[in-house]
């Protein structure tokens, strides 16, 4: 089976095809001739992940899947949440907002926070949407040189190491965007 997965994310597509087995092939938007940046106008992650998705059915005409996922940190209320990605601004630049991230939280004994992955699977007509959680907290400072985004400084419930000092084996086991995967894959083994 091949499906189109509707992101330009050249780390986020390695992660997921590396969670799929060998009969699920992923196509990348620049496969389909997609090139342009889909807007990501909604106020949820949820609603973003939706959006995508239903783009290239509605653009290309593809049974695709698509996700969004965002970093929610109790103390600043859900923060960064559905801008993540964007958190220090429009240039998408990971360094910058972890650096903003620590910063807002330097006086707050709170770090708990949150990853949360919807993916949207438009697949024969119908949608399909799974979601994934991992808990844990924000580190006092960047550790680890894997994964990308916030990864060097999320620490999962339960580990003394960042996602970005776990092999990608460990991180796909337990992170949000590795369980809404293993949600999306019984769904398609059972179809």
């Amino acid at each position: 089976m091949k499906i189109v997965f509707a992101s330009n994310n050249k780390n986020k597509i390695h992660e997921i095809q590396s969670m799929l087995p060998e009969s699920i092939q992923i196509v990348s938007l620049e496969s389909i001739g997609c090139f342009e940046e889909i807007p990501e106008t909604a106020d949820t992650i949820e609603g973003n992940a939706i959006l995508k998705a239903n783009y290239i059915t509605q653009k290309y005409g593809f049974d695709c899947f698509a996700d969004d996922t965002g970093l929610e940190v109790d103390s600043l209320d859900g923060q960064p949440g559905v801008y993540s990605a964007r958190y220090a601004g429009e240039q998408r630049n990971a360094d910058d907002n972890m650096n903003k991230l620590l910063e807002q939280l330097l006086d707050k004994p709170n770090r708990n926070a949150q990853f949360k992955t919807l993916i949207a699977l438009n697949l024969k007509g119908k949608q399909h949407l799974f979601t994934g959680i991992a808990s844990g907290e924000i580190t006092l400072e960047k550790m680890g040189t894997g994964g990308f985004g916030y990864d060097p400084i999320f620490k999962p419930t339960g580990f003394e190491n960042t996602f970005a000092e776990l092999s990608l084996e460990v991180k796909n086991e337990i992170s949000h965007r590795g369980k809404a995967t293993k949600a999306l894959l019984e769904f398609l083994k059972n179809i």
